[in-house]
């Protein structure tokens, strides 16, 4: 890298929490907020972040590769079929996190995505249509406007449980939309607000009287 490149790379203002490794900084700028619409990779989001639940992210990150391997590159078809001989192995491998009800939960969201998929025909699809197809866009002036939770992550975590998906709480439902680019939760400072439609939220309520649905 250029020192001209790494000076505007420096340069560039990123939601606080991105910190300094490049790892986060990777993260932050090509995946976190960017909509997705792949069962899979939806799939590997919904795991990671229950996986995190007490622990920071940048640990959980460290060990993606490790879940990646150990999980089946997250196809909800195999991972499924784990059964406790497969759980065994994973609880010794310390690539993971090592805690049984966070490894149970995972098979658990394999066979609740599978029917999922019986009813809506994707994961993805069922997710969508529970924000109307569309990522909710915000427009925080700081990471401290940012709440633990709201009432579509709410709403989110109630129907998951109701069809027997584990280690989705509220909180836990609202960082998972936010990863998946259901929720655009860029400070209006970071690039990538913009880049992700937070300009074009801010045009269209600069010319409608109130606020727009849906965007609390």
């Amino acid at each position: 890298m250029s020192e001209t490149t790494r000076g505007e790379l420096d340069a560039t203002c990123r939601c606080v929490w991105s910190g300094a490794a490049p790892e986060m900084i990777a993260y932050h700028d090509q995946e976190w907020g960017v909509p997705s619409h792949d069962d899979r990779h939806l799939f590997e989001l919904l795991t990671l972040e229950g996986a995190q639940a007490g622990l920071s992210w940048s640990t959980i990150l460290g060990k993606r590769q490790g879940y990646r391997r150990l999980f089946a590159d997250f196809d909800p078809e195999a991972v499924a079929r784990f059964d406790h001989e497969k759980i065994a192995e994973l609880l010794a491998d310390s690539s993971i996190v090592r805690n049984r009800l966070k490894v149970a939960s995972a098979i658990t969201n394999a066979r609740a995505v599978l029917a999922l998929r019986e009813e809506f025909g994707s994961l993805h699809q069922f997710l969508w249509s529970c924000i109307e197809g569309a990522p909710l866009q915000h427009a925080r002036q700081t990471a401290a406007e940012i709440p633990a939770v709201i009432p579509a992550a709410q709403a989110l975590s109630s129907e998951l449980k109701r069809r027997g998906f584990r280690f989705v709480g509220p909180t836990i439902c609202y960082a998972f939309m936010q990863a998946a680019g259901m929720v655009n939760d860029h400070t209006v400072d970071c690039f990538r607000w913009r880049e992700l439609g937070g300009e074009e939220r801010r045009r269209k309520r600069e010319s409608l009287p109130g606020d727009i649905p849906g965007t609390a």
